[in-house]
């Protein structure tokens, strides 16, 4: 009997057991006694206009174990979008004062600097599938995979870019100017 006839059927209670009622339902519940733990790898390439400062990246890739991959698209979606959102704090979200009023300055998203699409490469995402064994489904999680990696792995990229002039360290966000600056300040130019 297609799934469709069994659906329409159960909402007819006739020579059905009362104890079943009516219609098709299904509750349960699942509490893991052990934590999941998603692990992956990003990497980022990077390039730094040296009059400018400007630093952009030019490739991200990763490669993530989330376990059994449920859903592919909704998954890399949500590895691109934390990977945006991680590169947005490396290179342009800052939140900026007032000195002397200490009134917010960035207060709406045409002052705060948000990555947009334009400013981001193509983000690669493969799967390295390593089911749980801690759930039925060998699923772990994706939430923030994307974002917590994101930032670093770009900051890396760009502190290995300006690594031959010298540069060890450059404030987040990495905006061109304090870019510029640790070129000039701290750097072989």
């Amino acid at each position: 009997m297609p799934i469709l006839q069994v659906a329409q059927m159960s909402f007819i209670p006739v020579r059905l057991p009362s104890e079943l009622g009516v219609g098709l339902q299904g509750a349960g519940g699942f509490s893991p006694d052990v934590p999941t733990f998603p692990n992956g790898c990003h990497i980022c390439e990077v390039e730094i206009d040296r009059e400018t400062g400007e630093a952009a990246p030019a490739r991200y890739t990763v490669v993530y174990n989330i376990g059994t991959v449920i859903n592919p698209l909704l998954a890399k979606g949500q590895i691109q979008g934390g990977v945006a959102r991680g590169a947005g704090q490396a290179l342009s979200e800052d939140v900026v004062y007032e000195p002397d009023s200490g009134q917010l300055l960035t207060g709406t998203l045409l002052d705060y600097g948000i990555p947009r699409a334009d400013s981001m490469p193509r983000v690669t995402v493969d799967f390295n599938p390593v089911p749980s064994p801690t759930n039925p489904l060998g699923a772990k999680g994706v939430g923030e995979g994307g974002t917590v990696a994101a930032t670093p792995t770009v900051m890396n990229a760009i502190l290995d870019a300006l690594s031959p002039l010298g540069v060890t360290d450059v404030p987040m966000p990495a905006t061109p100017e304090r870019v510029w600056r640790a070129t000039r300040e701290h750097g072989r130019t």
